[in-house]
């Protein structure tokens, strides 16, 4: 409600608005205002009042504006009259208010009352009187045609309008009006008009006066005392009849007068209806200009009223204008009487017999639109039962006669009828059809009409175009008839009475019949009808018929029921029923009678119809059952001396002396035997046995033997089919090849085409005899003509069927006895199919063809020879019951089937799948997957033809061999291969292949995949794609089943591959096909490739990788490679299989494979395998010595174990690295030189132990698990392997928690002892980095690990071991207090001073460097009970300290520092911390002179002791290797020699010093002769100072 109330809101404001703008707008925008205001009023169901007032006003005032343009007045008259639907009252009164007596009004408010009283009829009518009487006393003041127009219009609309009320009074809602009053001023105000303005008025005036004529003419009538005035203004009206724009409104204006008058019960005088008759007529009629489409429907009208008013007149004037013989006239009034009966006008009725006279009048009329409409009158007549029994069968024969005369019009002047003629014949023949398809043959009066006369109409050859109508309507009448019996006992409406009719006879009707019913067979309407009608027609043909077609003829009818049979079955089917027939019939006469109609209705067809063809075969079989064999000779010999009767002679007199054979085989040998020694003159080798054109030539004879074999009864044929009929073929076909007695090929390609028909025919129906003993003697000779015909044609082009025939001839000659060898079939086939598979494409070949026929011609033997090829050779293949045979001959088609050239493969799929088909049963033990194989790729070759022959060939190999496959669905997959999209193909052969590939025997997998792997490396890319999805889709369905050939495959796999590698897409199908064959048989995919020889070539790479990267079996590959080399080297030795296993997992893991699962076990075994193969060579057996092309990238690598397994393990390292469990090595790449290098191996396992990623837990402790065996291994390599690993684990806590590193700490001591230097190294190793990992084991353990480690202190000949005791110590002892290490101190202390002190080797520094740090760790545990011994030790040391403070190594220097710092307190030389703190102020080193003179002095004040000890050994250090170490020894000699006291410089050896000091005078290094000259110095200066000489 609120929704309604907002919309009359907004459309009340637009009006305001609108009405606001209407007073200050322009001419222009009020059109578009009130175009506007009509619109909202005629939409709105309430308007306000005062909205309606205001918009009455402003329309009212700008509809009498004469100064606004008249198209603004109109439509604000528009406006003003919409409102009345508003407010009626105020409109009319507003209108009334300016319709005043005696003043002339506005033109458009005498238009808006005219609108009023038509849109407002029963508004109107009270104020009628009233407007009259005002418009009464205007007409005279009315000058302009203006106002006079709009006066006669207002007359019209009023007149209707008081009309309407006259005769609806009862309607309106008020007591009913003086309605002669409103009539008396309608007469007064038309009389006016006719007499005053009439006369003068001008056509636009004229032609208003004439639209209100007949509405007031109309309206008077009701009044007799106006009547006749009324009907006297109607010829003024006819006389209006001038041009197109008023006649139409004169014709509705009488329209609305004629209506009246019916209304009104008012009769015409006949004068004024003969007048009106003809200018009505003439409106239809007319000759020089066409009526108007309009008019000519009011006229129409105008005629139908006139036939319920006057039907008799009208009739008889219709007759009267028929016999003028003008076509107009004619035509017009045959399409009034159509009208007329159409609108069933029931008088028109008691004049049917008039009305068909008056249709006779003009039956002779050659007129083809006379023609035309005499038909479509008869076609309505017949339809609305306007039909008399006694007059109506002239019309019914005249349908049927204007067809025929059409019909013949056409045929005789086709070349000289103009094409507007041929047209109009057409339309002519289109409407008899239209007449007798639309013909109800049982409306009332109909049957009497029709039957049986319509039955004449059935055996004249001009009738056939319509016996596709005729038969339905006999039919009709048949049946009609047949309900009638049924509902009484007798009928009386189907009497059948000569008459003066002649009726056919039974004979004729049959052979009629008959003939047209072959058309049933093509499924044609005529054809149907006619065997419908045979059906019915028992009893008329023959009385002994009823029981036997009642039976028969459904039976025959069910093959056209929802299909159409084959022709030749149906035609087969029919000939039966004739026969069955006869014999019912069994009369002789009445057979001979049938056989002579049948020759009479000879000419009723072409020669190259199919109702001809059956025809004749018709008649034979007719004269077969004929008894009287003296008619039958006669017959015969008739045929043979005038063959031209029969219209194409050859094929006539074949068919029927062949259907005719199949009784009287015996009469027409002896016919034909007697005609051809009667005519032995005439030796025409090309004509045959008459002269002249139409006479039988030899050629015609050779084929008549052909058709009487083929129809012969067989028990009679093989007597004498040698003799009588192949020697006479072979006779005829001889003297034919001789010029003057002289045998020659002949090229006369009817000759051969014959010969051809007839043997193949003759082998036919000896195959057919189907008895085993014949043997037909006559077949290799034949057989030999037939190919020599094929021979001789042309590899060029295909011009003639010689070679289709002579196919078909050979393969039936192929079936006879005796049984051709292989050999023959072989030479057979493949000569045939050099002479067919190799013609130019099929287009180059019609292009020879210089028309259109001609190249559909050479299409069609294409085609045919094509078929007739491929049926030889199924033939030939599955007649032999040998699997091996059938499979060679198969193997002709394999070089074609592969063939470069398309148009060579189509046709070899072609045969290929006539060969292949689902009907045949293969011999058994006929293998099929080599086929399948060769063809299943092609079914994405290029050629669509080609892909749909290569599936139906390969489903057919399975039907073939009885295996049911989902035939609707690959059927439908099958069309989709006529896509073009390439991408379609592929993916419906991938869906085939999925299908079918279950079912391939699995004994025939490999030929299979040979095959699909040879087109991998032949076929063009889409079949290449093909064969890989067919060859996969095969191993997924039957993999699991080839284990017993797996070798062989695979073999057959790698035999490829060098070629296969050169096209990338079938590599990667082949790749894919080992992955597949893996999926199911890893192991035995796996150990077969092992066997390649080392190193593995890029092939055999490529292979792993593809087995990687399948996500089906690259987690068992992987899996299956690790048991394997796990069972390789179980005895802790590698042999070659073992590398070969490395090498292998090497490419799986390359190519990405995830190895979390496999990483603890797969890192052990390869560490394992490297320790196994360190300094091994390969034997010489495992490499390969093959011939191999070096690929661009690829290096021949060398044949070192170690190194290949040392590869495979980094790439496992690498992958473990990518995915987390291990970590990169601080040595990098140089870890894999050191892992594989004998005298390195331990150093590089130590850091790959580093490498190991400790936070996963459950990784390292797995490998940990599988390692410990090493620590115990046979093999003293793997031993120090798994030792070297421990000894770096031995320092994680993490591992010491959750891992067993006891027992490993246990067998560590033990190794400690062992012989091996490495070993002891690696074992003394992990117990010093113990104290890292498990600080309580150390102490728990300290006397053991401690008495192992010191041990190895005493392994001088090898310092590694040596210094990882130092650092195994140094590590431990910072675990343990002085009373831990009591017992072991003095030895430790006086083992390690023997490395820092010995300087001979300076490439020790590691021990050094260790064993200066050890000895500082020292100071800490000398307690009590050591620490003299110790203050001895640092005296004896401390010479060494010094003077490496200045070492090469700087943590030698820094380390000697520390300690000199550590042990001063030890000698209580605390003055000495001033000097040293330069050495600790991180600043550069002072000078060594500097600094040992001034700890000299220092020292010298504090204790000479140590000074002189410190010069005792000073000596030794001026032989070291190094010079900075000598520099050094010398420059502390200076300082020791400058500060000791006399005392202490007498004891010095002096000469000694001096020799020695003289000798590094000659030092090479410079600093160090500069030394000993200073210090030499200072020795002479000393010794001067206390007087001792040197």
């Amino acid at each position: 409600m609120t929704q309604d109330m907002e919309e009359s809101t907004e459309i009340f404001a637009d009006i305001n608005l609108t009405l606001g703008m209407l007073n200050k707008e322009d001419n222009v925008s009020k059109e578009d205002i009130y175009t506007h205001l009509a619109t909202i009023i005629q939409n709105t169901d309430i308007l306000d009042d005062a909205i309606v007032q205001r918009l009455i006003y402003s329309a009212s005032k700008d509809m009498r504006d004469n100064s606004i343009l008249r198209e603004i007045r109109m439509l604000a008259g528009e406006v003003l009259v919409s409102l009345a639907a508003h407010d009626f009252n105020s409109v009319m009164y507003e209108v009334q208010s300016n319709f005043r007596i005696l003043e002339l009004p506005n033109e458009f408010v005498v238009l808006a009352l005219a609108e009023l009283a038509t849109s407002y009829v029963s508004q109107s009518i009270p104020f009628m009187m009233m407007t009259l009487l005002t418009m009464q006393t205007m007409l005279r003041l009315a000058e302009d045609e203006k106002i006079k127009e709009a006066f006669c219009l207002a007359l019209e609309k009023f007149s209707k309008a008081i009309y309407k009320y006259i005769n609806h009074w009862k309607d309106f809602p008020y007591p009913r009006l003086d309605a002669n009053r409103l009539s008396d001023k309608i007469f007064m105000l038309f009389q006016y008009v006719m007499e005053r303005w009439a006369p003068t008025a001008s056509p636009m005036h004229t032609l208003a006066i004439v639209k209100a004529h007949g509405p007031t003419v109309s309206l008077l009538l009701h009044r007799e005392d106006l009547c006749e005035y009324a009907l006297g203004q109607v010829p003024w009206l006819l006389n209006q009849y001038k041009d197109k724009e008023t006649d139409f409104h004169v014709t509705q204006s009488l329209k609305h007068i004629l209506s009246a008058a019916i209304v009104y019960g008012i009769g015409l005088s006949r004068g004024l209806r003969k007048s009106i008759f003809i200018n009505l007529l003439h409106q239809v009629c007319r000759v020089t200009e066409p009526p108007v489409k309009e008019n000519q429907i009011e006229a129409s009208d105008c005629f139908l009223i006139l036939a319920h008013s006057n039907p008799a007149d009208l009739i008889e004037f219709f007759d009267e204008q028929m016999r003028s013989n003008n076509e107009v006239t004619r035509t017009g009034i045959l399409t009034l009487l159509r009208s007329a009966i159409n609108a069933e006008e029931p008088k028109l009725r008691d004049h049917i017999i008039s009305m068909e006279r008056t249709v006779k009048v003009v039956m002779g009329d050659l007129s083809v639109k006379i023609r035309n409409s005499t038909l479509l009158l008869i076609q309505i007549m017949c339809e609305k039962s306007y039909i008399e029994a006694r007059e109506g069968w002239p019309l019914i024969d005249y349908v049927f006669a204007q067809f025929a005369m059409s019909n013949k019009t056409l045929e005789k002047s086709a070349k000289t009828i103009s094409c507007e003629d041929e047209d109009r014949e057409k339309s002519v023949q289109e409407t008899s059809l239209m007449v007798l398809k639309t013909l109800d043959p049982l409306v009332i009066g109909m049957p009497q009409v029709l039957w049986p006369r319509i039955l004449t109409f059935v055996v004249p050859a001009e009738y056939t175009g319509t016996l596709e109508y005729l038969f339905n309507i006999i039919r009709i009448l048949i049946m009609a008839e047949e309900r009638k019996k049924q509902n009484a006992r007798e009928s009386t409406a189907l009497v059948i009475s000569t008459g003066a009719v002649k009726l056919p006879t039974p004979q004729q009707l049959l052979a009629r019949l008959l003939v047209i019913s072959v058309l049933a067979g093509l499924g044609t309407l005529r054809g149907v009808g006619a065997i419908g009608l045979l059906k019915i027609l028992p009893e008329i043909i023959h009385p002994k018929l009823v029981d036997l077609w009642n039976t028969r003829l459904p039976e025959l009818l069910q093959p056209l029921e929802g299909r159409n049979p084959s022709i030749v079955l149906w035609e087969t089917m029919l000939l039966q029923l004739l026969k069955e027939s006869l014999w019912k019939i069994s009369d002789t006469a009445w057979t001979i009678q049938l056989s002579k109609d049948f020759s009479q209705q000879m000419g009723s067809y072409s020669n190259t119809s199919i109702e001809k063809k059956f025809l004749w075969k018709a008649l034979g079989t007719t004269l077969a059952c004929c008894q009287d064999t003296d008619f039958v000779s006669s017959q015969v010999k008739e045929f043979l001396i005038a063959p031209t009767q029969l219209g194409d002679q050859r094929q006539g007199i074949t068919s029927i002396l062949g259907h005719c054979a199949e009784s009287h085989l015996d009469v027409i040998l002896k016919v034909l035997k007697t005609f051809q020694d009667q005519e032995k003159f005439f030796v025409n080798r090309c004509k045959g046995l008459f002269s002249g054109k139409r006479s039988l030539s030899k050629t015609d004879i050779m084929v008549i033997y052909g058709a009487m074999a083929l129809h012969a009864p067989k028990k009679q044929l093989l007597s004498r089919v040698d003799q009588d009929i192949v020697s006479q073929v072979l006779f005829l076909y001889s003297q034919c090849c001789q010029v003057l007695g002289v045998s020659m090929m002949t090229k006369d390609m009817d000759l051969q085409m014959s010969f051809t028909r007839s043997i193949t025919e003759i082998s036919i129906a000896v195959h057919e005899a189907e008895e085993q003993w014949f043997k037909f003697s006559h077949k290799e000779v034949l057989l030999g003509h037939m190919l020599d015909f094929i021979r001789d044609e042309p590899l060029d082009s295909l011009a003639s069927p010689v070679r289709w025939k002579a196919l078909i001839a050979i393969r039936y000659l192929s079936k006879l006895k005796p049984q051709l060898s292989l050999n023959d079939h072989l030479n057979i086939l493949e000569e045939n199919i050099r002479r067919l598979l190799p013609l130019p494409p099929l287009e180059k070949l019609k292009n020879e063809g210089q028309t259109d026929k001609d190249k559909e011609h050479i299409n069609f033997l294409y085609e045919r020879s094509m078929e007739a090829l491929g049926k030889l050779m199924k033939t030939m293949i599955w007649d032999n019951v040998n699997a091996e045979d059938c499979q060679e001959m198969l193997n002709l088609l394999r070089m074609w089937l592969v063939s470069q050239k398309e148009w060579e493969r189509e046709r070899a799929f072609y045969i290929t799948g006539k060969v292949l088909t689902s009907d045949v049963e293969a011999p058994q033990n006929f293998k099929i997957g080599s086929l399948l194989g060769l063809l299943v790729p092609h079914s994405c070759d290029t050629l669509p033809t080609i892909r749909q022959a290569a599936t139906s060939a390969a489903i057919g190999l399975f039907c073939m061999r009885g295996i049911r496959l989902e035939m609707e669905r690959l059927q439908d997959l099958q069309e989709g291969l006529q896509c073009d999209d390439v991408q379609v193909q592929i993916k419906i052969s991938s869906k085939i292949a999925k299908i079918i590939s279950k079912f391939i025997p699995s004994e025939e997998i490999q030929m299979f995949l040979e095959e699909t792997l040879d087109g991998l490396e032949s076929l063009n890319p889409t079949c290449t794609k093909a064969c890989g999805i067919w060859m996969i889709a095969a191993l997924k369905e039957q993999g699991a089943a080839l284990e017993d050939q797996l070798l062989e495959i695979l073999d057959t796999i790698y035999h490829h591959m060098p070629i296969l590698r050169q096209k990338e897409e079938s590599f990667q199908f082949m790749l894919e096909a080992i992955s597949q064959i893996a999926s199911f048989h890893m192991d035995a995919v796996v150990a077969n490739l092992l066997q390649k020889a080392l190193p593995f070539d890029r092939d055999t790479k490529t292979l792993w990788k593809s087995l990687a990267e399948n996500p089906a079996s690259s987690g068992k590959l992987l899996r299956a490679l690790t048991d394997k080399l796990d069972t390789r080297i179980e005895d802790d030795m590698a042999g070659t299989d073992a590398i070969s296993v490395a090498c292998a997992i090497h490419e799986v893991v390359l190519t990405g494979t995830p190895i979390t699962g496999l990483y603890p076990e797969l890192f052990t075994l390869l560490l394992k395998l490297v320790s196994c193969t360190l300094g091994l060579k390969m034997p010489t057996s495992a490499l390969s010595w093959r011939r191999r092309v070096m690929h661009q990238g690829e290096r021949q690598q060398a044949a070192d174990p170690c190194r290949l397994s040392t590869a495979t393990l980094k790439c496992v390292q690498a992958q473990a690295m990518r995915e987390g469990l291990a970590k990169e090595s601080e040595e990098g790449d140089n870890l894999w030189s050191l892992l594989s290098s004998p005298g390195t191996h331990h150093i590089g396992v130590c850091a790959l132990a580093r490498s190991m990623a400790v936070w996963q837990h459950g990784v390292i402790l797995n490998i940990m698990e599988q390692l410990f065996s090493s620590l115990t291994s046979s093999s003293e390599n793997y031993r120090i392997t798994g030792t070297a690993f421990f000894s770096e684990l031995m320092k994680e806590p993490i591992l010491w928690k959750h891992g067993n590193l006891r027992d490993v700490l246990i067998l560590m001591d033990q190794s400690a002892w062992d012989a091996n230097a490495i070993l002891r190294q690696m074992a003394i190793r992990g117990l010093g980095n113990t104290a890292s990992g498990a600080p309580h084991k150390v102490k728990k353990h300290k006397l053991i690990m401690l008495e192992s480690i010191i041990r190895g202190l005493y392994h001088l000949a090898r310092t590694e071991v040596v210094c990882e005791s130092l650092k195994a110590l140094k590590q431990i002892l910072e675990l343990l207090t002085d009373r831990d290490v009591s017992f072991y101190f003095k030895e430790i202390v006086l083992q390690t001073r023997t490395f820092f002190e010995d300087i001979s080797e300076p490439e020790q520094d590691d021990v050094r460097l260790t064993a200066i740090l050890l000895f500082e760790n020292l100071a800490s545990l000398t307690g009590r009970r050591w620490k003299i011994f110790f203050a001895e030790e640092i005296k004896k040391s401390m010479i060494s300290f010094l003077l490496h403070l200045w070492d090469p190594n700087p943590k030698i220097g820094a380390a000697c520092r520390d300690v000199l710092i550590v042990c001063i307190p030890f000698l209580g030389l605390h003055e000495l911390y001033g000097v040293l703190d330069h050495l600790l102020d991180g600043q550069d080193l002072p000078r060594a002179r500097d600094f040992y003179r001034q700890f000299c002095v220092k020292l010298a004040k504090k204790n000479q002791e140590i000074l002189w000890i410190l010069h005792t050994h000073s000596f030794t250090f001026f032989s070291s290797s190094w010079e900075m170490i000598r520099s050094a020894a010398v420059k502390l000699t200076d300082a020791i020699v400058l500060n000791l006291t006399s005392q202490y410089v007498e004891l010095l050896d002096k000469e000694q010093l001096t020799t020695r000091l003289q000798a590094l005078r000659q030092d090479p290094c410079i600093s160090v002769q500069r030394a000993a000259e200073t210090a030499l110095q200072t020795l002479l200066r000393r010794c001067k100072e206390i007087s001792i000489p040197l």
